[in-house]
């Protein structure tokens, strides 16, 4: 399954996830896949496409972050996956 993260950061978290990332990476438990991200242009939030085959592990990689950064997590389909499913045969 594929999802949208949106990582909200903490105030005063930004210095503080770079360096937990330069050191750590980004703490993927097994099974989860990172696909792409994207960062807005205040510097407040991060866009994630990630993908695994169940939630839990994905909020297993939530609990290594969640002291610096709030999430919202969004299950999402491919524009192509979504319309196979909706058009009738």
């Amino acid at each position: 399954m594929l999802f949208m993260v949106i990582e909200r950061f903490k105030p005063d978290s930004v210095r503080l996830i770079g360096e937990r990332f330069k050191h750590s990476g980004r703490m993927l438990p097994e099974g989860v896949t990172y696909h792409a991200s994207w960062v807005d242009s205040t510097g407040t939030r991060c866009f994630q496409v990630m993908e695994t085959p169940h939630l839990e592990w994905l909020n297993t990689w939530v609990s290594r972050w969640d002291d610096l950064v709030d999430f919202e997590i969004v299950p999402v389909l491919t524009s192509a996956d979504f319309w196979a499913r909706t058009q009738p045969e």
